[in-house]
C-alpha cells in the first residue's frame, strides 16, 4: 500500500483501495468520515477544554485511525500531533492544532464533495 503524505488532503489511492474503485461506496464513506469526525472532533474539542488528557488522546487516536482508513491523510497527520501534546498535558497545542484540523476538515469536505 502506498505511503499517504500527511500533506495530502484526500488521497485518493487511499480511497480507492478501501473501496475497491466503488465510487457509490467511495461516496458513502467519506461522508460516514465527515459525519463522524464533525461528531468526535466536538468532543476532542471539550475534552481538551476540559484538560481531559485520556478522553482527548483517545478521542484523537480514534478520529485519527478512521481518518487514515479512509485517506484524509492531513487530518490524520494533525490528529496524530493532538494525541501527542494531549499526552504530554501540551492543551494549549492542542487547541492550536484543533484550529488546524477543522480547516482540514472543511478542505476535506471540499475535496470529497467532488466524488
Amino acid at each position: 500500500m502506498p505511503v499517504q503524505n500527511e500533506n495530502t488532503v484526500l488521497d485518493m489511492d487511499q480511497l480507492r483501495n478501501i473501496s475497491m474503485e466503488d465510487t457509490e461506496l467511495m461516496r458513502e464513506l467519506v461522508a460516514a468520515l465527515i459525519e463522524d469526525a464533525t461528531t468526535h472532533i466536538s468532543k476532542l474539542q471539550a475534552a481538551v477544554e476540559d484538560a481531559d488528557a485520556e478522553q482527548s488522546q483517545r478521542l484523537a487516536h480514534y478520529v485519527k485511525g478512521a481518518c487514515a482508513n479512509v485517506g484524509a491523510a492531513s487530518m490524520a497527520a494533525i490528529l496524530r500531533n493532538i494525541e501527542v501534546k494531549a499526552k504530554s498535558g501540551d492543551f494549549s497545542g492542542c487547541r492550536s492544532s484543533l484550529i488546524g484540523l477543522s480547516e482540514e476538515l472543511t478542505k476535506f469536505s471540499s475535496e470529497a464533495a467532488a466524488l
